[in-house]
C-alpha cells in the first residue's frame, strides 16, 4: 500500500464514499485518511452529509400531500 497524497484523496473523496473505486484505491485513499488530519476532516463532512441526504430520502410525505399532488398530475 501507498500514500495517494492530498490531491488524490480529496478528487477521489465522494467515490471513496459511495464505495465506487477499486480496491485498491480504496486502500490507498484509507491509508491517507488514516494519517491525515485535514482530509480525514473533509471526509467526516462528506460522510455526514451523505448519510443525512440518505435519511431525508427515506421520510414519505404525508397521504394527503401526495394524493394531491398525485390529483394534479392525473389532471
Amino acid at each position: 500500500m501507498t500514500d495517494c497524497g492530498c490531491d488524490k484523496a480529496k478528487a477521489e473523496l465522494e467515490e471513496f464514499l459511495h464505495r465506487e473505486l477499486s480496491e485498491q484505491d480504496l486502500r490507498d485513499v484509507q491509508e491517507h485518511l488514516d494519517g491525515c488530519v485535514d482530509c480525514s476532516s473533509e471526509h467526516l463532512v462528506g460522510l455526514t452529509l451523505t448519510q443525512k441526504v440518505q435519511r431525508a430520502c427515506q421520510e414519505k410525505a404525508p397521504e394527503e400531500l401526495r394524493a394531491s399532488i398525485l390529483a394534479s398530475l392525473g389532471s
